[in-house]
């Protein structure tokens, strides 16, 4: 029996892509539910692990570096996103199965380095998809299309969190690892292998290409991308609301499996809190999608995103209400039936706005988002967003530990509907380039050179921030990584007209991107030294660097464009 070309049909398209997001929530349920769950009944603590959580969340956050690749390297006989789809889903199969013969929990450096490898290959298939989503889905589909994609990433998270804890009982751990890869086969089997993606013109050509013609494609993606983000008022703000949060975080996040294990819930019943919300919000989702689609993104996205906050505020007051404030180890206490119930009441209806809240934003940064670059912007918008989370997951765990939970629940809840002030700009525009893009491209240039320079006195005094160093560790590496980008993006950009600093740029890139080493300091014995000028150095010159592009005149983005050319 045939199977059918699920590219094909409007209907098929919503299946194919639901069934592709599953494959993408199952390592971050795992990741967040069912190991951080086992994690606290091992003693580990919430800072620790906010932080183990964030680190799953990091490849994606930075995923947006294989866009170019996905972008530019094809294959005529396997689809230009298919082919890169069946290979990363045949790698996070394997890397999941590997996990079976790693000991817990002795083997935890080793279980979490496979682990972000899989991760890895999973953020590698979001860009693939999220391409193809770009290029197949209608207009009139996007909105369900990603109610429908993020229903099945939270079904893939209740597979790989309440699920997995379901199955402990009865394989164990590591066997559950052997269910979890074949649900991966299955999609790949089912799914992927019948689909017929779109021929793309000359992509014979450019796969059997020369590394320095595909130099020369990626160069004028850069370009393009950059003018894509600075271009337009809605794609430039897009970038400062997917940084921020999106709504409320904290019952997304471990906070809420930490918080049932030390109230005394076994496996059994963080696996049905889990695997309940994460129905839950798939099924808003679907919903909040169809809605954004006939009632407008931007007036759905507000309610949705202003609902998330008083759940939390609820499980705040019932917390500060019974005395839990601070974290207890588990088995310590006596369960409280009150602040159990008030979890379930609290994660539930906090589920019902961040579902109807996924799928919608998603479809907000695909109206934003250049045809031409969809695999490098729009990847980026959503590397940016799993940033969010990862630095959320990290400050959340140490604010527990600090100031306890009703004092982090309220601080969640505040900093949740910033993001708001910014919708009214996210906007559609039919030009890639309009009449203020020249002022945006020298304010980012001189904030990201400011930044770089105040690296100077912060690294001087970070010892100062104790247990909060590993959050503005992640700000200063976006930080970094972005100078580096724009560096690379904005001397293509201005050409000659960059003067002195188009070759300043192009050696200080480089620097910046090394700059991720300055975690293994200390450990690189007689260079230490070096290194720890450098460390000061680097930053200094990117900055200056930096300011001087901020000097151009950039006329050459003043010319507006249109969107399709």
């Amino acid at each position: 029996m045939r199977l059918p070309n699920l590219l094909a049909t409007s209907r098929g398209r919503l299946a194919a892509f639901c069934a592709l997001y599953v494959t993408e929530g199952i390592p971050l349920g795992f990741a967040a539910t069912a190991v951080a769950t086992q994690l606290r009944r091992m003693g580990v603590g919430p800072a620790e692990i906010g932080l183990f959580v964030a680190s799953f969340y990091l490849p994606w956050a930075f995923k947006w570096a294989f866009g170019p690749f996905i972008d530019v390297f094809r294959s005529q006989r396997l689809g230009h996103r298919r082919g890169w789809i069946l290979g990363t889903q045949i790698m996070m199969a394997l890397t999941l199965l590997s996990l079976v013969l790693v000991p817990l929990p002795d083997g935890l450096w080793l279980f979490t380095t496979i682990l972000l490898v899989h991760n890895s290959f999973g953020a590698m298939q979001d860009v693939a998809i999220d391409a193809l989503a770009c290029n197949t889905l209608r207009e009139d589909e996007r909105g369900l299309a990603n109610g429908l994609m993020f229903a099945g990433a939270a079904v893939g998270q209740a597979i790989g969190g309440g699920g997995v804890l379901f199955l402990m009982s009865v394989t164990g751990f590591q066997g559950s690892f052997i269910f979890v890869a074949g649900v991966i086969l299955a999609v790949t089997t089912f799914i992927v292998l019948p689909m017929k993606e779109a021929v793309v013109a000359n992509a014979a050509s450019q796969a059997a290409g020369s590394l320095r013609e595909a130099g020369a494609e990626m160069k004028k993606f850069a370009v393009d991308s950059f003018r894509s983000f600075i271009g337009t008022k809605g794609a430039f703000s897009g970038v400062f609301f997917a940084l921020l949060p999106a709504g409320a975080m904290s019952l997304g996040l471990a906070l809420q499996s930490n918080l049932a294990v030390e109230l005394g819930m076994d496996d059994d019943q963080v696996g049905a809190l889990s695997l309940v919300s994460m129905i839950v919000s798939a099924a808003c989702m679907v919903l909040g999608g169809y809605l954004s689609d006939r009632l407008g993104r931007r007036p759905t996205l507000f309610v949705y995103l202003l609902g998330m906050s008083p759940p939390v505020f609820y499980l705040m007051w019932v917390l500060h209400s019974h005395g839990y404030v601070m974290p207890r180890a588990p088995g310590s206490h006596a369960v409280e039936p009150a602040l159990v119930t008030a979890l379930w009441i609290a994660s539930i209806w906090y589920s019902v706005f961040q579902g109807l809240m996924y799928g919608t934003r998603s479809a907000i940064f695909m109206d934003v988002t250049n045809p031409r670059v969809a695999a490098t912007q729009f990847t980026a918008y959503m590397a940016m967003m799993n940033l969010a989370i990862a630095i959320a997951a990290s400050w959340q765990g140490i604010a527990v530990e600090a100031w306890g939970y009703p004092i982090t629940l309220l601080v969640d809840g505040i900093t949740g509907v910033l993001c708001l002030l910014l919708l009214p700009a996210l906007k559609k525009s039919s030009v890639v380039s309009d009449a203020l893009a020249v002022g945006r491209a020298r304010k980012s240039a001189l904030v990201l050179g400011i930044c770089c320079l105040l690296w100077i006195p912060y690294w001087a005094n970070h010892d100062m921030l104790g247990k909060a160093q590993p959050i503005m560790g992640t700000f200063y590496t976006l930080v970094f990584v972005a100078s580096a980008l724009f560096l690379l993006a904005g001397r293509e950009v201005l050409g000659e007209a960059a003067g002195f600093w188009r070759r300043a740029a192009l050696w200080t890139a480089p620097l910046l991107l090394a700059m991720h080493a300055r975690y293994q300091l200390g450990k690189l014995g007689p260079v230490d030294a070096v290194a720890n000028v450098l460390v000061y150095l680097i930053p200094l010159v990117g900055g200056i660097v930096l300011l001087g592009l901020a000097s151009r005149s950039w006329q050459q983005l003043d010319a507006a464009e249109p969107a399709s050319a």
